[in-house]
Formats: C-alpha cells, structure tokens, sequence
C-alpha cells in the first residue's frame, strides 16, 4: 500500500526493527504509571485530591530532574546512563507499592513517586537515533517523527487499559508491579543495541537548548498542552468511576489516545506544507475547537459512551501538532544536544501534566466531574494563544543551525 511505504523505507535501515521493539516495551508503562497511581491511591486513601497531587509531585519532579538525565546522555551515552537512571526509577516505583499497600503515612507517597523521576526520556531517545541514522533527510525525518508520535499514543491507548485491567482484576498495586517489570526490560533490550546508538559528545559547543532562539516560547506552548494530557485522565477517571464504571476508565483514555494514532499514522505518511511554526497554530486550534467535545458529551448526556466517542474525535489533533511541535524542537535544538532539547520539550509537558492532574483533582472533589473537562479546554486555547503569539511570531521563526 502506497500509504505504508514510507514506514517500510524507514525499518529498512539495519538496527531499526530491534531498537523500536525494545523502546516500545520501555515506552508502554510510560501509559500506565499515572493511572495504576491515581487508583491505586484513590481506591485505598478514597481521595483523588490526594491521588492527583501525588502524581503531580512526580510529573513536577521529573520535570526538574529528566534535563539532567539527558544532559548525560548526550555527553555519556544511552546505555551508560539511561539503564542505571531506570534501575532508580524502578527501585521508586516499587517503594511506592509497599508504601501504599502498608499504609504508611501519605508524606511517603509523595517521597517514592518523586524517585520516579529518574526515568529516562525513551520517546527521546528514540527520536535521537531516527535524527542520526536519517541526517540530511527531512521527508523520513517527518515519517520518523510521526511514527514515534503514533507510538507514543499506542502505549497510551494500551497502557491505561492495562493498567485499569491489571488493578481492578487482581489488585491495586497490580499495575505500578508490571509497569516496573516492562520498564526495566524494556530498557535493557534498547540499550543493548549499540549499532544505532548516536555518537558521544564530551565536549558539546554551543548554548543549552533553553537559550537557543525559539525554544522558550515554544517550551510554553509544550507546558500548555501537557495541561491539556494532566486535567483529562484524572477528571476521566472520576467521571467513570462517578458513573459506577471504574475499570472502563482506562479503556474510554484508550480511546483517545486511539485517535492520536490514527492520525499521527496518516499524517507521517503525507508531505506537509509550509515551515513547522505556522502549521503548530493550525494543529493547537484544531485541538483546542475539538477539546469542547467531551465537554458538551459530560455536559449535556452525562453518557460515558458518548464521552468516549467524543475522546476518540478530539485525540484525532493530538498526534499532528505533537509531530510538529517535535519537529520545532529538532530544528531549534543546538548540535549535540538533541535529546536535551527534546527531553526539555517533553519537560514543559510533564510540568503541564502536573499542573493539570492537580486542578483536575481539586475540580473533581470541590465542584464536579463534568466541571473538570473545561480545564482542557482552557488550557488548550493558552497553548493556542502561546503558539499565535511566540512560537507562529516571525522573529522567533528561525532554524538553529546544525
């Protein structure tokens, strides 16, 4: 088929086959840690508040740590640093569990989710070593990109249903124990294949990504969007579980996230028009106009099939104007420090993440379910207006050179 060639182009470059199937057994729990926490917590503890703030502290943390963590890769490489960084984040993961399972005091949680941040940027890490093997070649750039963008979405259409499976199946901490596992296998299989690792740097020239000229406001647009991610699984959850339907919720996220990668799919196999900075307005509108959705269907129906029809439509923007905001990022990281510059992109969205888990949760328990699905709508027309106004802005459209 026409429309799957240049995905069969790209996974003909030897190497490629081995290192996506690790990176996407590493990936995949990327979609069920949040969801296994809030559960878990919010079924033992019986508070979202206090679940979607302890998420909230580690998304914050792992915004203030996974900078470091790439910074080290770039300088040291992926398997010196990514594997024992994900030993870490396990270990946090784990201590977690037996905190929660064990009732210890609630300061506990927060302390273990934030050792969780330590995991590295294996979307990141993905990307650096499509921008490696693919120098030079801008069209299987886009269909790299937007493949990693699909996948991105396929861990999390699976991971929360897993996750959901796993916790109301067996029992609470049933999703956090297999997200550990895959993590770390995960991570040990896409280290080990050194042949398509980028090369080392130790002496990296240049200004850090944060400096470069475009990166601060399209850095702001990033801290938006994650608002948008952050607000919409939490208040889901509470509207399903408010609907009598808990363990639906990870399927009705999936559904989402299904969309996402229907379109991130078709939209790496097309040629878009135009630079990447005025196409980013384009994609965030789009999102944001189509974000009203589950709105209107919590609104008007209080129908949880009809919520997640309208999930499915609205995760259709997500996928294109993730691609090109990546795209941005890679045009306007420095030489040598590619996965800093996209591990400081997906920083801004965990920070977003974690803004929005928090007000999803208060919004939840002080004003309603339904209440909370104006947040991604609030949050998606900020990253609209940051996009018009820095990123689409003609002075800062400019492409760092490499």
């Amino acid at each position: 088929m026409p429309r799957l060639a240049p995905y069969r182009r790209l996974f003909r470059l030897p190497g490629t086959r081995a290192f996506t199937a690790g990176n996407l057994i590493a990936r995949l729990p990327m979609g069920m840690f949040s969801v296994s926490a809030v559960v878990m917590i919010a079924g033992t503890r019986g508070s979202y508040a206090l679940a979607g703030a302890v998420t909230a502290t580690g998304l914050a943390a792992t915004a203030v740590v996974a900078p470091w963590t790439a910074r080290l890769v770039d300088r040291h490489g992926q398997a010196r640093v990514a594997l024992p960084a994900t030993v870490i984040a396990v270990l946090g993961s784990l201590a977690l569990l037996l905190c929660v399972r064990h009732g210890a005091p609630d300061w506990t949680l927060f302390a273990s989710y934030a050792a969780t941040a330590t995991t590295p940027n294996t979307g990141g890490m993905a990307r650096a070593r499509w921008a490696h093997l693919l120098a030079g070649d801008a069209e299987g750039l886009h269909t790299a990109n937007s493949f990693e963008q699909a996948a991105d979405e396929l861990c999390f259409m699976l991971g929360p249903v897993l996750a959901a499976f796993l916790c109301g199946a067996l029992f609470p901490e049933a999703g956090t124990l297999a997200g550990a596992v895959l993590l770390l296998t995960g991570m040990l299989l896409f280290t080990s294949r050194r042949t398509t690792e980028p090369p080392v740097r130790r002496h990296i020239p240049g200004k850090a990504p944060l400096r470069a000229p475009g990166m601060p406001p399209l850095l702001a647009v990033c801290l938006a969007t994650g608002g948008i991610f952050g607000a919409t699984e939490v208040v889901t959850l509470a509207f399903a579980d408010a609907a009598g339907h808990r363990t639906a919720a990870g399927a009705v996220l999936a559904l989402q996230a299904a969309g996402s990668c229907a379109a991130g799919l078709l939209y790496g196999a097309v040629r878009p028009a135009g630079p990447a900075a005025r196409r980013l307005a384009w994609c965030v509108a789009a999102m944001t106009a189509l974000l009203t959705l589950p709105l209107l269907a919590a609104a008007l129906t209080g129908s949880l099939p009809l919520l997640a029809a309208a999930l499915l439509v609205a995760g259709t923007a997500t996928a294109p104007t993730m691609v090109t905001t990546m795209t941005l990022v890679q045009e306007r990281s420095p030489e040598g420090r590619l996965n800093e510059g996209m591990t400081l992109a997906v920083t801004g969205l965990l920070g977003g993440i974690a803004a929005g888990s928090a007000l999803g949760g208060w919004t939840v328990e002080h004003v309603s379910a339904t209440a909370g699905y104006a947040l991604p709508v609030t949050a998606g027309a900020l990253a609209l207006t940051l996009s018009l106004v820095g990123v689409s802005n003609r002075f800062t459209d400019q492409r760092t050179p490499h």
